[in-house]
């Protein structure tokens, strides 16, 4: 028991280390919940449920950003165009995921496809960094809604394991004019709304199951140690990608992918 404890806290550490940068932080969950044989209840509800940790990092930290907008949202243009676009940004995911959730789950959630999309993902990043590189958008407050979207429908893409939600959106971002900070931050913003609905609706689909399973404290140990991981990993994140760009996650995806295959083959 005590062991499953400590595993269950380093899966919140990676939770809340690959969270935040493009190299798929449910694609390293699924692939260690199963590599450790964690006891984790079905339903991959563990792997969701401690994304919660690095979410409220994120509201923690830009909780001044999070406070101005919902004061302003009655009269300020600028919180109600900001509030608009982390709406129509949404969108796209909620609708794809909750059309396409059970063929996922079921389907797409084995090491094998994990393994293409990291190295698919990987090429891609390299691809993006190289051909877009005009920036027309250097502040998040002028990001219009038809921008926002359009990365909400980037997002809508990672609902497939190993995409990762921060690359497709920093990626989609990039193409549309975005620098890359702008980009990273507003890839912040975005994933509260849609993962707080993603383990929503996981919780709901697996109630039963999660009634019944007899470790509830090892979701919460893995909740808080993605919380503290995140609240660490957010501050930096943001500098490194503007002194080095998503090369290095490129290469690490290209990597990981590879040796997956290997491993899982």
């Amino acid at each position: 028991m005590i062991t499953d404890y400590f595993t269950a806290l380093f899966l919140g550490f990676v939770e809340g280390l690959t969270e935040f940068i493009p190299v798929s932080s449910t694609g390293h969950l699924l692939l260690l919940v199963e590599g450790l044989n964690f006891p984790a209840p079905p339903g991959k509800v563990f792997e969701v449920f401690i994304q919660i940790g690095a979410i409220l990092a994120v509201m923690v930290l830009y909780r001044q950003k999070i406070f101005q907008t919902l004061c302003g949202i009655t009269h300020d243009k600028i919180s109600q165009k900001f509030t608009l676009n982390i709406i129509v940004g949404t969108i796209p995911a909620l609708i794809i995921g909750g059309v396409f959730h059970d063929f996922i789950k079921t389907v797409l959630y084995n090491p094998l496809v994990i393994a293409t999309t990291l190295i698919l993902g990987g090429f891609f990043i390299l691809f993006f960094e190289k051909k877009f590189k005009t920036i027309t958008v250097d502040n998040i407050d002028d990001i219009t809604p038809k921008q926002a979207f359009m990365v909400g429908i980037c997002q809508s893409i990672a609902i497939i394991p190993g995409v990762s939600r921060s690359g497709a959106t920093i990626m989609g971002s990039l193409a549309l004019g975005l620098s890359r900070n702008v980009a990273t931050e507003f890839s912040f913003f975005l994933a509260i709304p849609v993962m707080f609905a993603a383990v929503g609706y996981d919780l709901l689909k697996s109630w039963g199951s999660l009634l019944t399973y007899p470790n509830k404290g090892l979701m919460v140990a893995g909740l808080l140690a993605s919380f503290l991981t995140a609240m660490v990993v957010v501050k930096g994140v943001v500098g490194f990608i503007s002194r080095h760009g998503f090369t290095p996650f490129a290469y690490y995806r290209i990597l990981l992918g590879i040796v997956v295959f290997f491993i899982f083959l």
